[in-house]
C-alpha cells in the first residue's frame, strides 16, 4: 500500500499533475490510482511504497557527479553543476571540453578564479569562462587520483529557431496546405505521389507562392494499407513509401519485367480504375506499387557492389543505423505474418517470439529474409530521394520555404517505434485530451508518448533523431500539438480519456534543441497551438521563434466579433481551415453539423440546435467584419442567412486573410476547388472515410484554370502589400 503523501511526492517530482483546470474553469482532482498507473507507465516500480521510493531515487537522480545532459544557450554563461559532496575540495577537479568541431578546451575548478562559483550542500556550480559555439559537445570532469573521468553531453543552442532571410526581414509568404494522398493526376496510381507534389510545387511557385504544406508523411503499414491515418504512424523516423512514384525509380526504366507488368492491359485497367475513384483504395494502390517495385528491386539487386547506385544505397543503410533495421525488419515481418493471418494488425498480436526486435527468433527471421528486408530499405531510400527532388525543385524555383512538413504528436501502439522501444517510449500510456466543450468525454488518440525521464537520460537522442528525420528536405516543420513540448495528457492503457493526468516535459531543454536542429537544417518551425493553451507556454514559444497557428474561425473576441487578420502576431501562420475542420464551403453551409447529425455525433438535439445558432451568428459577424474592412464585394448581400458560399465570397475571404499581419498564410486546395466534403471528421472511425477523400480536380487541370491562377496572383499581391506595410 502506497500512502497518498508519498505517491503525490513522487508524482510531483516526476512531473505528473495531481489536479488540473477544466475547460469550464473548475479544478479537477486526478484519481490516485490513475497517478499510480501513470507512474508505472513512466517506469516507476509501484508494487510497494518502498519499491516506489527506491525506483524514484534511481530515476530522479541527477546522473552522479555530473548531470545526464547540460543544455545551455549560445552567448550566455554556461553553468556546470557538480554533485561532489560537502567534504570534497573543488581544487581536486579539472575539466575538459571537446567541441563538436574537435577543439579542446581545458580548465580548473577554482572558486577564486571563477567569481560566481558557489557551494551548497555538496553541490558546486561554476561558470565556464569561454563562450562555446552552438552544437553537441563532450564535457569531461577529471578528478585527482581517479583514472576515468566523469562525462556528459553539453548542448549549446541558439536563442531561437531559424528563419529564412526573407522571413526574418518581414516578407509575408503564402502557400497551400495539402494532404498528399488526396492529389489527383493523370499519371499517378490512384494516390498522390512525390511526382504530383513536384508538379504542384512548380505550379504554386510559378504563381507567387512560397511553400506547399504537407500532412505527416511518416511511415505507416505497407502490410495493412487501410490503417491510413497520417497522424497514427508506425514510426516518425521514416517515410510512407506509398508516396513513391514507381515510374520515377531509376531502375524502372531498364527493368523489362516491371515495364511489362505495368504495360499489360490488365494492369493498365486496374490503374485506370484506381485513378478514377474519388475515395482512395489503399489496398489496391499498395498491392500494385509493391508488385512493381519488387520487380524493380530484383533488377537493382543484380547490380555489382561497386555500382554508384549500390554504393549510395549502402551509405543510406549505414546512416540509418538500427532505426532503419527496425523499420525494414518490422515491415518485412509484418508482411510475412499478415500473409498467413489477416488479423495481424501490429506487433502486439505477433507470435510471442516475434514481439521484440531483440528476440532471437527475429534475428533468425532477419537472416533468412535478408533480401526482403533490403527491399524495404530500398523503398525508404527511394522515397527519400524523391522527396529531396521535390525540395530541390522548390529551391530552383526560388520559393522561400519550399515544402513544410508536419510532425505527428506520437506513434501508434502497434508499429515500428514501439516494437523497437528501448525504454524511450511509454507503451502502457496513451496521449489524448481531457474533457472539453466539444469533446465532453475527452479524447484518446491511441498514440504512445516519449518518456521524459529516459529521454533526458539518453541526452535527448530520441528527440534529436526524430527532429533530424523530419527537418530533412523542407524549409519548415509544423509540430502538431506543440503544447506537448510542455505537457501531454496521458491516459493509462484501458482507461477512458477523462481518466488521465498531465505529465510535464523538460520544455526549456526541448525548445533549445528544437532551435539548434532548426538552424542545422535551416528549417523554420510552426507550432500548432490550438485548444487549451497554458499561459506558461505562450511566451516560451514566442521567445523560441516558433510561429503560432492562427485559424481564422477560432480568432474571436469576447463580444463574438472576429479579430482582424491585421492584428494577428507577425510570428504566426494564418489559415482559414485545417484538415480537422470542414472546408470553407462546408463550414458556411453547415455541412459538418448536418453530417455529424447523420452519423450520430450529436445525439443531444438541444446541443445541435445551439451549434446551428452559433454558426449563424458567427457567419454574420464575419460578414460584418469583412464589410467594415471594405473587402466584401459590393454585389453581395450583407445578410449572412441569405448569402451562400459563392466564388466571390470564397475569394474575398482568402484575400482578407492574405492582407493580414501573419508572416505565413496557408490556404487549402479544397477551398480553391470549392469542395464541401472534409478530409477528416474528428471523433469518427468507420462512420466517415477519413484520410481517403481525393481532390475534385487533377493537378494538371488546376494548373490550367484561369480562375485559380487569378486567385493565386491576387493573393501574391496582397501578401506583397502586407509586407510593405
Amino acid at each position: 500500500m502506497i500512502s497518498e503523501s508519498v505517491l503525490k511526492q513522487v508524482a510531483k517530482a516526476a512531473g505528473i499533475t495531481e489536479s488540473y483546470k477544466s475547460a469550464w474553469g473548475d479544478d479537477v482532482e486526478v484519481r490516485l490510482d490513475i497517478i499510480e498507473r501513470i507512474l508505472s507507465g513512466l517506469g516507476y516500480n509501484t508494487k510497494s511504497e518502498e519499491a516506489l521510493l527506491e525506483s524514484a531515487k534511481k530515476l530522479q537522480a541527477l546522473g552522479g557527479v555530473l548531470e545526464d545532459v547540460i543544455v545551455a544557450k549560445e552567448n550566455h554563461p554556461i553553468h556546470i553543476n557538480l554533485y561532489i559532496g560537502a567534504s570534497v575540495r573543488p581544487a581536486d577537479f579539472t575539466w575538459e571540453i571537446t567541441t563538436e568541431s574537435g577543439q579542446k578546451i581545458k580548465g580548473e575548478v577554482k572558486p577564486h578564479v571563477l567569481s560566481d562559483t558557489r557551494e551548497d550542500d555538496g553541490k558546486l556550480t561554476f561558470a565556464l569562462p569561454y563562450a562555446l559555439e552552438m552544437g553537441y559537445h563532450s564535457f569531461m570532469l577529471h578528478r585527482r587520483r581517479r583514472t576515468e573521468p566523469y562525462t556528459t553531453t553539453l548542448i549549446v543552442a541558439p536563442q531561437a529557431c531559424y528563419k529564412q532571410a526573407d522571413l526574418a526581414n518581414g516578407k509575408k509568404g503564402w502557400g497551400t496546405s495539402i494532404q498528399l494522398y488526396c492529389l489527383k493526376s493523370e499519371q499517378n496510381w490512384g494516390i498522390g505521389d512525390f511526382t504530383d507534389l513536384k508538379h504542384l510545387v512548380e505550379f504554386i511557385a510559378d504563381n507567387g507562392g512560397d511553400f506547399v504544406g504537407l500532412n505527416p508523411i511518416h511511415s505507416l503499414y505497407p502490410a495493412q494499407p487501410e490503417a491510413a491515418s497520417p497522424y497514427s504512424p508506425s514510426s516518425r523516423r521514416w517515410l510512407n513509401v506509398i508516396y513513391t512514384d514507381v515510374t520515377a525509380l531509376a531502375e524502372y526504366h531498364t527493368c523489362t519485367e516491371a515495364k511489362a507488368l505495368v504495360g499489360s492491359a490488365e494492369f493498365r485497367a486496374k490503374l485506370a480504375e484506381l485513378r478514377a475513384l474519388n475515395i482512395i483504395d489503399y489496398t489496391g494502390v499498395t498491392e500494385a506499387k509493391l508488385a512493381a517495385m519488387q520487380l524493380v528491386f530484383a533488377d537493382f539487386a543484380k547490380l555489382p557492389a561497386d555500382h554508384p547506385r549500390v554504393q549510395a544505397f549502402d551509405a543510406f543503410v549505414a546512416q540509418g543505423e538500427e532505426s532503419l533495421q527496425y523499420q525494414a525488419t518490422f515491415d518485412a515481418l509484418h508482411a510475412h505474418l499478415k500473409s498467413g493471418d489477416d488479423n495481424v494488425w501490429g506487433w502486439p498480436v505477433f507470435p510471442n517470439q516475434y514481439r521484440k526486435f531483440t528476440n532471437t527468433a527475429v534475428a533468425e527471421f532477419a537472416k533468412e529474409n535478408a533480401a526482403l528486408i533490403r527491399f524495404y530499405m530500398y523503398l525508404q531510400w527511394n522515397a527519400e530521394l524523391q522527396l529531396a527532388e521535390v525540395q530541390q525543385a522548390a529551391s530552383d524555383k526560388g520559393m522561400m520555404l519550399g515544402l513544410y512538413r508536419d510532425l505527428a504528436v506520437g506513434v501508434s501502439e502497434g508499429g515500428t517505434d514501439t516494437w523497437g522501444n528501448d525504454g524511450t517510449l511509454c507503451p502502457d500510456l496513451s496521449i489524448g485530451a481531457p474533457p472539453d466543450i466539444l469533446g465532453p468525454q475527452g479524447q484518446n488518440w491511441g498514440l504512445v508518448p516519449l518518456n521524459p525521464v529516459s529521454m533526458r537520460r539518453a541526452s535527448y537522442k530520441p528527440f534529436i533523431d526524430m527532429l533530424r528525420a523530419n527537418m530533412r528536405h523542407c524549409g519548415a516543420l509544423r509540430i502538431d500539438h506543440v503544447l506537448g513540448l510542455l505537457r501531454l495528457w496521458m491516459i493509462p492503457k484501458g482507461e477512458s480519456a477523462e481518466n488521465g493526468a498531465y505529465v510535464y516535459y523538460p520544455v526549456h531543454d526541448m525548445l533549445a534543441i528544437l532551435a539548434l536542429e532548426s538552424h542545422r537544417h535551416q528549417c523554420a518551425v510552426i507550432g500548432e497551438d490550438l485548444g487549451t493553451v497554458p499561459d506558461e507556454i505562450v511566451g516560451l514559444l514566442a521567445d523560441a521563434g516558433v510561429h503560432s497557428y492562427k485559424v481564422f474561425f477560432f480568432e474571436t473576441a469576447e463580444d463574438g466579433g472576429f479579430y482582424s487578420p491585421a492584428h494577428y502576431p507577425a510570428q504566426s501562420m494564418a489559415t482559414l481551415c485545417t484538415h480537422d475542420m470542414p472546408t470553407l464551403k462546408g463550414y458556411w453551409h453547415c455541412e459538418d453539423l448536418r453530417m455529424g447529425e447523420e452519423i450520430g455525433l450529436y445525439r443531444d438535439k438541444a446541443q445541435l440546435a445551439g451549434l446551428f445558432e452559433s454558426r449563424a451568428q458567427d457567419k454574420q459577424q464575419i460578414i460584418n467584419s469583412m464589410d467594415w474592412h471594405g473587402v466584401l464585394p459590393s454585389h453581395l448581400t450583407r445578410d449572412a442567412m441569405q448569402l451562400g458560399m459563392e466564388t466571390a465570397l470564397n475569394h474575398a475571404m482568402q484575400q482578407h486573410l492574405a492582407a493580414g499581419a501573419s508572416a505565413l498564410l496557408s490556404l487549402q486546395l479544397e477551398d480553391w476547388l470549392e469542395m464541401d466534403k472534409p478530409v477528416n471528421i474528428p471523433g469518427t472511425v468507420d462512420e466517415y472515410p477519413n484520410w481517403r477523400r481525393k481532390l475534385s480536380a487533377t493537378v494538371e487541370a488546376m494548373a490550367q484554370r484561369e480562375d485559380i491562377r487569378v486567385l493565386a496572383r491576387s493573393i501574391t499581391a496582397k501578401r506583397r502589400q502586407a509586407s510593405e506595410n
